[in-house]
């Protein structure tokens, strides 16, 4: 039985990551500063570390027996646009510390193979319908955002513990991943969980906010095709990063559309300012593809397993507002 650590496994992706491994027949362990939020962990083992700190990164390691056969770094502090362009301090410092003190304690303890979570983020902002990028078309660096820069450091970090220790690196360049179970509301979600959301809040008809005027292109994965893609390239034998995405590019008009089709309702557009980041990223999957993977879900079958989803935690929210006495009637009631 392959024996795996999975960093930042009470988030969004790495917590459907822990599922498939156990599907795969992994024994896992489960490292974060929280455990997820939405259902419980399918980890073996979870700890709860703050792995920013170097005794926290090194006490996700031991094991009674031999080493972790693998390591999943996908422990990160970030979000959607919003927090990434209001938070790039503390993105820059907290994923820096956590990146350099995983690999270190991953690289002292004999760790033979290392996967680490990056982002198309790290591409300079392009024009719709430019050519596509490769893996190399990330230099020279051009990032519109302080989350692109780190983590092409960290890409960097990566490949050089890996050529000091003897590690077999695997580095994904995620695109927009969405899905059931990830962050909704608070600030931290991204561009379809705030759709779906703020869909699922308005009324057949009804009008809702949208950063920018609609014309940023997209491209979005869905949860499911994302993590086979992190088990594919982890189990192969490419060296250097590899983007994994969908081939589907979308405006973020079409966005509002597919999940106003999937909801059922007319939804009107009020554009209004806003962080939207570039005007567009066009990669290529090519070096993906040669694993054998493939984005199995369309955006319009992605939302319609997300949507219902979201539209059951804004509908329990509501329920929950509903029932709860307000300060001044249960002051009134204590007083009776």
């Amino acid at each position: 039985m392959k024996k795996a650590l999975v960093c930042g496994a009470g988030g969004f992706i790495a917590s459907h990551l822990v599922r498939r491994l156990k599907q795969e027949g992994h024994w896992v362990r489960g490292a974060d500063l929280k455990v997820p939020e939405f259902a419980p962990t399918a980890a073996d083992d979870f700890r709860v570390l703050d792995l920013r700190e170097p005794d926290a990164c090194e006490a996700a390691l031991p094991l009674d027996s031999g080493t972790f056969d693998v390591v999943y770094q996908l422990a990160a502090d970030m979000g959607g646009m919003g927090f990434i362009h209001s938070a790039e301090c503390e993105i820059m410092r907290n994923n820096a510390l956590i990146n350099l003190n995983m690999i270190d304690a991953a690289a002292r303890k004999g760790i033979k193979r290392y996967f680490f979570s990056s982002s198309v983020c790290i591409y300079r902002d392009m024009l719709p319908g430019e050519p596509e990028l490769k893996e190399d078309g990330a230099y020279p660096a051009l990032p519109d955002n302080e989350y692109g820069w780190e983590k092409l450091y960290a890409e960097r970090v990566a490949l050089a513990f890996g050529r000091r220790h003897g590690m077999q690196v695997r580095i994904a360049r995620f695109q927009n991943c969405y899905g059931p179970e990830g962050t909704w509301t608070g600030g931290r979600e991204k561009a379809p969980a705030a759709i779906c959301r703020k869909v699922a809040e308005a009324a057949d008809g009804g009008t809702i906010e949208v950063w920018g005027d609609g014309k940023a292109i997209r491209s979005y994965t869905y949860v499911d095709d994302m993590v086979d893609g992190i088990y594919r390239l982890t189990a192969s034998s490419l060296l250097g990063p590899a983007n994994i995405g969908s081939p589907e590019y979308v405006s973020v008009a079409q966005l509002v559309r597919t999940v106003a089709d999937v909801a059922g309702k007319k939804i009107q557009i009020r554009y209004v300012e806003g962080p939207v980041g570039v005007q567009s990223r066009n990669f290529s999957n090519e070096r993906i593809y040669s694993t054998g993977w493939r984005a199995r879900h369309s955006l319009e079958a992605g939302i319609a397993r997300t949507y219902p989803w979201v539209h059951a935690q804004v509908a329990a929210r509501g329920a929950a507002r509903r029932s709860s006495p307000s300060v001044s009637q249960a002051s009134k009631s204590a007083a009776r």
